[in-house]
């Protein structure tokens, strides 16, 4: 039985130096898209930690609120409203606030964001801060976010050495008295639990009746868009009522659209792709152009341009493969990398992971294309004429 000849793969690695250069580049492009589709993917998964922790059906924001961590308040009536509605089992006011956090060991200040509940309500799904809730009831008592940007100190490691850790925020002495788990964003740095007795302690300028989110459960089998349509018919058009997805897609689309972050990301992988296609194209070029003889001659003997520009489409699609894999395994190291650095919520997933395959590949099938002009440029009379 008659082998085919593997052209396409003698010829690149006929010139290794050249290979190398080639799969560096298209590997380079991989790290940067990856690297800028996962800073993207985190900031929006990041964005929403608080709305997928938070136990509710609805919730109640002001129509000004940007997003979580600066919110615009409203009267705490308009959360009291909706009991009228019997599919209404419960509402929970929540206080949200970006405090003045002095760190102790150094004296250093910056902002933390405060979230103020009732600790009688079940309304954080952490079980870190459901074991917590009677610490919460003592005046002058919060809980830290683990997770927190290291600025803020060595909280971890002094609660773990069974230290008291006293610290300011606001001006007001607050001790930690535990520990939960979520992690930074974008627009917010650390974190504090606290009940809503201790948060009008630390913001004691607001006014009671205002607050900044509420949280409303509806009694089983009610329909959650259904009830919001209904609410919305009686309540004063000051509040927004959401879904726990709309409410999700309101703070995606806050750090897509109204930020220029997301921007940011976007050129950044397109910019990746550009440089990667470049070089890809710049070596497939200078490859066709040193066998242009070659590609000549298989003309003269039957070979067709659909066929010799499969040849150049399979070097373009070899390069791919060779250069995503070690890009991947790059961007993995790199992603464990800055997870630890800045914990936000960086993996690389499979889904992504396709999705760079097929830009690489589209990357360098495009390169291929352009280097095709000079295959179909061959002449048999060149060489026999």
């Amino acid at each position: 039985m008659r082998r085919s000849i593997p052209v396409a793969r003698l010829q690149l690695m006929r010139e290794k130096p050249r290979l190398f250069v080639a799969i560096a580049g298209v590997a380079f492009a991989v790290v940067l898209v990856s690297m800028q589709l996962g800073f993207r993917a985190a900031m929006y998964d990041s964005a929403v930690r608080y709305h997928r922790t938070l136990r509710f059906d609805l919730a109640m924001l002001s129509h000004k609120t940007p997003f979580i961590g600066f919110p615009k308040q409203f009267s705490r009536r308009r959360l009291y409203q909706t009991l009228a509605a019997p599919a209404i089992a419960s509402v929970t006011p929540v206080y949200i606030q970006q405090g003045f956090w002095r760190n102790p060991w150094d004296f250093s200040a910056r902002n933390i964001l405060v979230v103020g509940v009732d600790p009688s309500a079940d309304v954080i799904g952490l079980e870190a801060v459901r074991e917590n809730r009677a610490l919460l009831t003592l005046p002058d008592v919060a809980l830290f976010d683990a997770k927190s940007r290291p600025e803020f100190g060595p909280v971890r490691k002094s609660l773990e050495r069974a230290r008291p850790v006293l610290v300011e925020v606001n001006d007001r002495r607050i001790r930690i008295g535990g520990l939960f788990a979520l992690g930074t964003s974008f627009g917010i740095d650390g974190s504090l639990i606290t009940s809503d007795l201790n948060f009008r302690r630390m913001f004691p300028n607001r006014l009671p009746g205002l607050i900044d989110l509420g949280l409303i459960r509806l009694a089983p089998g009610q329909d959650p868009e259904r009830v919001r349509l209904e609410l919305l018919r009686f309540l004063e058009n000051d509040v927004a009522v959401l879904t726990r997805e709309q409410y999700v897609q309101r703070e995606v689309a806050y750090w897509a659209g109204a930020t220029p972050i997301g921007y940011v990301f976007a050129f950044g992988a397109i910019m990746g792709l550009a440089v990667g296609g470049v070089i890809v194209y710049q070596i497939l070029f200078a490859d066709v152009s040193e066998h242009r003889v070659e590609y000549a001659t298989l003309k003269a003997i039957g070979y067709t341009n659909r066929r010799l520009s499969a040849l150049v489409l399979e070097q373009a699609t070899l390069l791919a493969i060779l250069g995503f894999a070690p890009g991947l395994a790059i961007s993995m190291a790199l992603y464990r990398v800055t997870e630890r650095a800045t914990s936000l919520p960086l993996a690389m997933t499979a889904g992504r992971a396709l999705t760079v395959l097929s830009l690489t590949l589209v990357m360098c099938g495009l390169a291929a294309v352009m280097a095709l002009r000079r295959v179909r440029a061959a002449d048999p009379a060149e060489v026999f004429g």
